[in-house]
């Protein structure tokens, strides 16, 4: 185990025996605004700096008004805004079929997951049951996807506080994915494979062995990784002790994902209230007690070495199911099986009846949530009986991350709100939408 670095009392906050602090840290007049203390307020030294919305280490286009006491942080706004799209009301205009392509860029680094929350909520009212095989790929996806995810995180986070390297090696593992996501789907991003009731396409020839590869090489560079950072004094004193966030604070801002388990909390959508095929694989929630930068890069670790044993065992289970059916036969909501179009009139009816008018879906409402890289991601959808949603919303983690920014930046050095904004691991899009 690696040594810890001994915290000094001028830049973090006290910890008791646990890692944690005592009673909460939360702001009292506004939760997401750290105010000047009242003794500087009149002050000549404070000063205030904006950092962004156009700054490569606010992770996009967030706005950070800082004020500074000396290199100690003493006031906080974070101003988001920047990259509202309006996709949920774009969605409300558009036919169930056509939304699919609108939730991947919402969180446009874990967009398998939120493409695959829509597709689940869709399903859900109108009671279509999906076949397995195409619930086992969902899972492999969302899985390669998550470490996609998490390495996009540690590159960016470790270039941000001098290791340079890491950024290189991070992004070798993600081409590799995305490499996968490509051959899969034919696109790298943004790939519109989950379809409502299954999958676009078959799973293509030469994939689960390309898979396989990825798998067997990944603990490789986890442990690649690991030995580059673990053990690296600079890394230690920048990460350990800084931007804490104790457990009840962190459910008390509502955060949910890695940020949520590195403060101590065990909880984790696909064990808890599992979905798709979660509850017959074998993984480990990692959970760590301190709440501080270091946790929060040490839970996204494990996790990548925990997705990559849950790719490991779709592909044994998908192995088996070579000619199973990957989408649901509801000709009223699935396209017609392509070579049928030249010799079916109802088949052509259906593709494009379903392309231009789309399907109607059962009046209700419904909420679905899943373990997306950053947390909870939930889709509330409501439906009036028609071919377009009456409501849509997207429950976005990284808006929920971000409240936690006053917090974690009490006590922190100018140094310090780099490592923390980073830590959070929010994206602009999933904020804004």
């Amino acid at each position: 185990m690696s040594a810890t670095i001994t915290p000094s009392t001028t830049r973090r906050w006290p910890v008791v025996a646990d890692g944690q602090y005592e009673g909460s840290r939360i702001p009292p007049r506004v939760p997401t605004i750290l105010d000047v203390p009242a003794e500087l307020r009149d002050s000549e030294d404070v000063l205030q700096v904006n950092f962004g919305p156009n700054h490569p280490s606010t992770h996009g286009v967030l706005r950070l008004i800082v004020d500074l006491h000396g290199e100690e942080v003493v006031g906080v706004l974070a101003v988001v805004g920047y990259l509202h799209t309006g996709f949920e009301k774009s969605m409300e205009s558009k036919t169930y079929w056509k939304g699919v392509t609108f939730p991947e860029r919402i969180d446009y680094v874990g967009y398998q997951n939120n493409e695959l929350v829509y597709v689940l909520a869709v399903e859900q009212l109108l009671e279509l049951e999906v076949p397995t095989k195409a619930k086992w790929m969902r899972m492999l996806l969302c899985e390669l996807n998550r470490i996609h995810s998490h390495l996009v995180f540690l590159g960016t986070s470790a270039l941000e506080l001098g290791a340079i390297s890491m950024f290189w090696y991070c992004f070798r593992e993600r081409e590799t994915v995305l490499d996968l996501f490509e051959l899969v789907t034919g696109q790298r991003m943004h790939t519109r494979y989950f379809q409502i009731g299954g999958l676009a396409e078959d799973i293509p020839q030469g994939f689960y062995p390309e898979c396989r590869s990825f798998v067997e090489w990944m603990p490789r560079a986890l442990e690649d990784y690991k030995g580059i950072l673990d053990r690296n004094g600079i890394w230690l004193e920048r990460t350990q002790g800084i931007g804490v966030l104790s457990a009840d604070d962190a459910i008390a801002l509502g955060q949910t994902g890695p940020n949520l388990r590195a403060s101590g909390v065990d909880w984790d959508l696909r064990r808890d209230q599992p979905y798709l095929h979660y509850d017959q694989v074998d993984f480990r929630v990692p959970v760590y007690p301190n709440g501080d930068v270091y946790d929060r890069y040490r839970v996204r670790m494990d996790e990548m070495a925990e997705s990559t044993k849950i790719v490991r065992q779709c592909l044994d289970k998908l192995e088996r199911m070579e000619g199973m059916p990957w989408i649901a036969d509801d000709r009223k909501v699935v396209l017609p099986p392509r070579e049928e179009l030249h010799t079916s009139m109802e088949s052509l009816i259906h593709h494009f009846k379903i392309v231009t008018e789309g399907f109607r879906v059962p009046e209700g409402e419904i909420y679905v949530a899943i373990e997306s890289p950053r947390g909870e991601s939930g889709c509330y959808l409501v439906s009036d009986g028609g071919p377009k949603p009456w409501r849509i919303h997207f429950r976005a983690p990284s808006f929920a991350a971000l409240e936690a920014t006053a917090t974690c930046l009490e006590n922190t050095l100018v140094a310090d709100l780099i490592a923390v904004v980073g830590s959070l691991d929010a994206v602009m899009g999933d904020t804004d939408r």
